[in-house]
């Protein structure tokens, strides 16, 4: 098949994507789309759950192994959508649906960049094309999941909207809950010590504090206190003040140091809900970014979170869309944009697997 086949039979399956709801643990229907892909193309596949996967028809044992992943589960809707978000349809160029942008048109543009190389002979890596489920929640199914089931992996391009451009690196995520404590009492007495006005002094010192360690790629570590609970009625001082910490991880710390450092310097008690969401890179050598930089790409450190936290091999973040209209309301992608990430894909797989 041509490439501009291929790549019409790809759009058609993103529209197919967009209309099945398929929010994570959710996604067997659109699972079910992806193996009639397989299936066309007479390419043999394996399901595990709801993550679909298949190996290049000249599979060498021998050879190390190039990873082409994308997710096919999606968030909620949001309540600002002015348009059904399970309606594919195509305005000014533009192709509307929940998932469109984030990640099914990365996920299409690779089903298809496989498909095109599947039946490669005398390829320099193995191709192991994973759609994987249940990336938006980090679940146990997703492809962390799947990891011990595959070959060994070598190094990966996961389908994220990158514009396609080449995150080289991408910024880890521990979440923390802390606790700010004071003397319970009735609102009608003094009290010195009231949990809610002690939070202000750890606010700010959450708000003002820096991590030494910054990072060519990915910046400064950057800590953002996100939720805040306390009370249960108007004449009661509560007796502690509950928050939640986001901290995106830059590639100069392992998520424990930045564990250690706060347990160690926070004003107030800290714990870590998981230390597993890592950072991830790739040497700005490696033959796959060279191979990117050659057709003109750039490269850059990516702020945001996706399924290379759960890869231990060096990984490339790329894909068609972007990013900033991920989880947004009326989500869409340009169909050009998944035009030209197929043939960005293709051209820069063919620099590096030949």
């Amino acid at each position: 098949m041509q490439q501009q086949e291929l790549t019409a039979k790809a759009i058609d399956l993103l529209q197919q994507l967009i209309q099945i709801p398929s929010f994570s643990k959710e996604e067997d229907k659109t699972a079910d789309a992806i193996e009639d892909w397989f299936r066309f193309f007479n390419i043999p596949f394996t399901r595990t759950n709801n993550n679909v996967y298949a190996k290049n028809k000249f599979w060498d044992d021998t050879k190390p192994t190039l990873l082409l992943n994308s997710h096919h589960d999606t968030v909620k809707p949001n309540k600002a959508y002015t348009k059904d978000p399970f309606n594919a349809h195509i305005e000014d160029g533009k192709l509307y649906g929940l998932g469109s942008n984030d990640a099914g048109g990365c996920l299409v543009s690779l089903l298809a960049t496989f498909t095109h190389f599947y039946a490669l002979e005398n390829s320099s890596h193995n191709i192991l094309m994973v759609a994987s489920a249940e990336e938006e929640n980090a679940g146990e199914n997703s492809l962390r999941g799947l990891l011990p089931s595959l070959p060994k992996i070598d190094v990966a391009i996961v389908g994220e909207p990158t514009l396609m451009q080449l995150a080289i690196a991408e910024k880890g995520l521990v979440v923390f809950d802390a606790v700010v404590k004071g003397t319970p009492s009735h609102a009608a007495h003094p009290n010195d010590n009231n949990a809610i006005y002690n939070t202000i002094a750890v606010l700010e010192w959450f708000k003002n504090y820096t991590f030494k360690k910054t990072s060519e790629a990915l910046g400064d570590v950057k800590m953002t206190v996100t939720q805040i609970n306390a009370g249960t009625q108007h004449n009661v001082v509560p007796s502690q003040v509950d928050l939640v910490i986001d901290v995106r991880v830059n590639d100069a710390y392992t998520n424990k140091e930045i564990a250690t450092l706060l347990k160690a310097e926070a004003p107030c008690e800290i714990q870590e809900r998981g230390l597993k969401l890592n950072s991830s890179k790739i040497d700005k050598n490696h033959a796959l970014v060279q191979a990117g930089i050659a057709l003109g790409r750039e490269t850059y450190g990516s702020p945001t979170l996706s399924d290379q936290a759960a890869l231990s091999c060096q990984s490339l973040k790329l894909g068609p869309g972007d990013s900033t209209r991920s989880h947004s309301a009326n989500e869409y992608i340009y169909v050009h944009e998944i035009e030209e990430g197929i043939d960005l894909y293709i051209k820069i797989l063919s620099g590096f697997l030949l």
